[in-house]
């Protein structure tokens, strides 16, 4: 297994270091956990996302959907009925624990289960605050402006 060394990154940014983090934890998964279930990551527009997941043989009550601070995590796990008896079993209900890591202001607003696909809608929503905005320019030098407000005018020593 390669490894990334992030070192020069590191001494020439600033505020990336969750990033690197989420990097480096996705490099020591095994391929069993990031193959099954099946699943795509479509992008439905500027600020919206559908992870949809094959759940064949599974029921909605047999899989938890849970968001908690930038973490998605889906569980499922199959109530096998014990008196069945299989010639052959091609479609696996095995137990699964899938783990998205979100976006700062992305959140899960719901979900749905059809025709064996279990899709979750995801929007991103970035405060007013946080969204940038225009700043007026004032005429003159800002330490004048506020002493003129305050009624107070320095003359300087």
């Amino acid at each position: 297994m390669s490894t990334f060394d992030f070192t020069p990154l590191w001494r020439s940014t600033v505020g990336f270091d969750r990033l690197f983090n989420l990097l480096d934890e996705s490099v020591g998964r095994t391929a069993e956990e990031s193959t099954y279930p099946p699943y795509n990551i479509e992008r439905a527009g500027e600020d919206r996302y559908w992870i949809s997941l094959a759940l064949a043989g599974f029921m909605p009550e047999e899989v938890t959907i849970t968001a908690d601070q930038n973490v998605l995590t889906v569980d499922g796990h199959k109530n096998e009925k014990e008196d069945q008896q299989y010639l052959y079993k091609g479609i696996s209900a095995r137990a699964f624990r899938k783990v998205f890591k979100l976006a700062d202001y992305v959140e899960v607003k719901g979900a749905n289960f059809e025709n064996g696909l279990l899709k979750i809608e995801l929007v991103r929503e970035v405060p007013e605050a946080m969204k940038p905005r225009r700043v007026a320019i004032g005429a003159g030098y800002p330490d004048q402006h506020r002493a003129q407000e305050g009624g107070l005018i320095s003359l300087g020593h």
